[in-house]
């Protein structure tokens, strides 16, 4: 299988600190991954870069072998919630319709195959009823739905999303779930950033464990080891596969940034 998403020698700086470091990993097409690590590990500036929001200091992201700037299928990306100001005026409806814009329509107007993709996508996330609702009135579970709807018009070959399960109630968090296993049933590529390494290791194909700079990269139970986990989590104790593990400071020289659990889902990536 071919890889749909490489990158290579991704390096992103803030200031003199660096964000990411040389980081380089694949994701087979269709395949879905999670990307996991220690608050302050540069999972959302990984994102970020990988869409062009961030500038990289060196390195490449590529999609099926061309630059991504050149690549012309579409790519939805889903930002944490706390990032959107919910303030802005405009309707549900409003919002997902964006996602068919992005598709190089911002000086059209919908057709008609345009506003049945929207429709569709708002009752595929179960948002219908709240299409003319303002999007700042709504709960943050429905915020969600309405943004994994806009990125569902897209009708995207791949799809990132940052931190969908944090902050949400359980039956957006079922809902979202849904939507991951129909998008890998039409062969959509994902990635999902997550603080819950449980989550990782039993939905996902695909980890991906970052510090800054890449720890390792491939099957759960490639990843999930012990010593990848000392590299990453020194200090912390983290939940993987239904196990607690402890992984104790003093073995691996140094403690990562961020506190707690690592499974708790608590706590924002470090920008």
């Amino acid at each position: 299988m071919t890889d749909c998403l490489e990158l290579k020698d991704v390096t992103v700086r803030y200031g003199a600190r660096f964000a990411l470091d040389a980081v380089s990993f694949g994701v087979p097409q269709g395949a879905q991954a999670a990307v996991v690590g220690p608050n302050g590990a540069g999972k959302s500036t990984l994102f970020k870069a990988m869409v062009g929001l961030l500038p990289m200091v060196s390195g490449q992201v590529l999609l099926h072998g061309q630059l991504r700037a050149d690549y012309k299928e579409p790519v939805a990306y889903v930002p944490q919630r706390e990032e959107v100001d919910w303030r802005f005026p405009v309707t549900v409806f409003d919002v997902v319709a964006m996602g068919r814009y992005g598709r190089g329509k911002w000086l059209k107007r919908l057709t008609s195959a345009d506003r049945r993709t929207v429709r569709e996508s708002l009752d595929r996330m179960d948002v219908a009823d709240l299409a003319h609702r303002p999007i700042g009135e709504l709960s943050g579970g429905q915020q969600q739905r309405v943004f994994l709807a806009r990125a569902l018009a897209q009708e995207p070959h791949v799809l990132l999303l940052d931190e969908p399960f944090t902050g949400v109630d359980v039956s957006t968090r079922e809902a979202t779930l849904e939507l991951l296993s129909g998008l890998r049933a039409n062969g959509v590529t994902v990635l999902v950033s997550t603080h819950d390494l449980d989550l990782a290791a039993s939905r996902f194909d695909v980890v991906v464990l970052l510090n800054r700079r890449l720890i390792h990269a491939g099957p759960p139970r490639e990843v999930f080891t012990e010593e990848h986990l000392h590299e990453a989590f020194g200090g912390q104790m983290v939940v993987v596969d239904g196990r607690m593990i402890v992984v104790d400071q003093c073995c691996c020289g140094g403690d990562a940034e961020g506190g707690g659990s690592a499974g708790d889902g608590a706590g924002r990536d470090g920008r």
